[in-house]
């Protein structure tokens, strides 16, 4: 069981933003999950991993193939207090879910 955070680099998030974003996508996401998948990913330690997209386009691609398998996803976007605008997409978050089925959809993607 794992989890990945989608993060848009292009944005050049400074690093806490960043890490409260993607902590964001994380917990969103869980929640989105069916609560049989969620207690496996938390008994197996709540694997997370964060990997990186150039734009907000492919960010949707990679959120739309795992909703299209039935996986929980989340998509982040910021208030606009601090470092970017109000609405901008900043990150999303694929699973939790079965290892097997979220690296199908994120095997490519270089991690942050």
């Amino acid at each position: 069981m794992k989890q990945v955070i989608i993060v848009i680099q292009s944005l050049k998030l400074p690093k806490g933003k960043l890490a409260a974003q993607a902590a964001h996508a994380s917990v969103e996401a869980a929640h989105r999950a069916e609560k049989s998948v969620y207690e496996e990913w938390r008994r197996q330690g709540m694997a997370k991993i964060v990997v990186k997209v150039d734009a907000l386009d492919e960010l949707y691609t990679y959120i739309q193939q795992a909703k299209d398998e039935g996986i929980a996803t989340a998509i982040i976007t910021d208030a606009g207090k601090t470092t970017v605008a109000p609405g901008t997409v900043t990150c999303g978050a694929i699973g939790p879910g079965r290892e097997a089925e979220i690296d199908a959809i994120t095997k490519d993607l270089s991690l942050l």
